[in-house]
């Protein structure tokens, strides 16, 4: 598929608006689970339970729009975007964020834009530069570095076990993002996260009845499972989806790489974590790869000729 310049460019800022829906996402989950020593939430809750409320939401969106039914080639496609952005990233990023703080965790996002990307360029037949593929290398190290450096807790370089389950949320995510592209290629973009969550029903509904919390809950942590809910699980989709569809997957992917600062400026007021000035020196480092990354050429893929 190939993408004008008026595409793009609104492409990139619902890609923008959607980054910014999702980089609340680390902070809450964390407000919602708690910590090990004060527990909210458990994981599974969350992943399912916010789940499932979209879903409710998606059943009555699908209504009031007499939206058609997928179609049957259509369903497989579904499926995996239901399994990496429904189940997979949810639950593995909720059960990983009682466990470290969001400051941390959201530097690991820095590795989704490279992933997503190769996962779109397989998909959509796209070739990007290496000048292209360079940046997104860059930028992907620099806050994998990042990671590490914080992981070691100034003494040296270290990866905490939940940085394993959160490396695994991020590729559930970018199989998710780029199956979901695709499908929005020909499908209203805002059904497809629809039918992906109507299509999880059957694993959420069960997992998020029994998991419901035994204990008493402070409502912090159940504004922050709303917000999970609604934003993070929902709308942003609707921008998300329509943003790679207009502009690319593997383009558009790239303002990915602002997604873990972001997190960090809103954890600092949200949950009282501290910024210092070595976060906010990789973070102008990992901005300036995206805008460099923008400028260099993604070409669609020549058609092979047939035998």
């Amino acid at each position: 598929m190939t993408h004008n310049n008026s595409d793009t460019k609104r492409g990139l800022w619902l890609g923008l608006l959607g980054i910014v829906i999702f980089a609340v996402t680390l902070p809450m989950t964390r407000l919602a689970a708690g910590t090990s020593d004060a527990p909210q939430m458990s994981g599974v809750f969350i992943a399912m339970g916010r789940a499932l409320v979209a879903a409710a939401l998606s059943v009555l969106f699908l209504l009031a729009t007499h939206a058609p039914r997928p179609r049957r080639k259509d369903v497989l496609p579904l499926a995996i975007t239901a399994a990496g952005v429904v189940l997979g990233f949810p639950l593995f990023t909720s059960i990983a964020m009682r466990h470290v703080q969001a400051m941390h965790a959201s530097v690991i996002v820095g590795v989704l834009p490279l992933a997503t990307a190769a996962v779109g360029a397989l998909l959509h037949r796209q070739r990007p530069s290496a000048g292209f593929w360079l940046c997104a290398a860059a930028g992907s190290a620099l806050v994998v570095a990042f990671a590490m450096l914080r992981g070691g807790g100034g003494s040296g370089l270290a990866v905490q076990p939940a940085d394993l389950l959160l490396l695994a949320a991020m590729l559930c995510a970018a199989v998710g993002y780029a199956y979901g592209a695709r499908l929005a290629g020909h499908m209203h973009a805002d059904h497809v996260i629809c039918w992906a969550l109507v299509l999880a029903l059957p694993v959420t509904l069960p997992l998020a009845l029994t998991s419901w919390p035994a204990a008493p809950i402070q409502a912090s942590a159940w504004g922050a499972f709303a917000y999970l809910a609604v934003f993070s699980m929902w709308l942003g989709f609707f921008a998300w989806y329509r943003g790679l569809a207009l502009g690319g997957t593997v383009r558009v992917s790239q303002v990915q790489l602002v997604q873990p600062f972001l997190s960090m400026l809103i954890a600092v007021p949200l949950l009282g974590e501290r910024l210092d000035a070595v976060t906010v020196g990789f973070a102008l480092a990992v901005i300036a790869t995206v805008f460099i990354g923008k400028k260099m050429p993604v070409h669609a893929a020549a058609l092979q000729k047939a035998a």
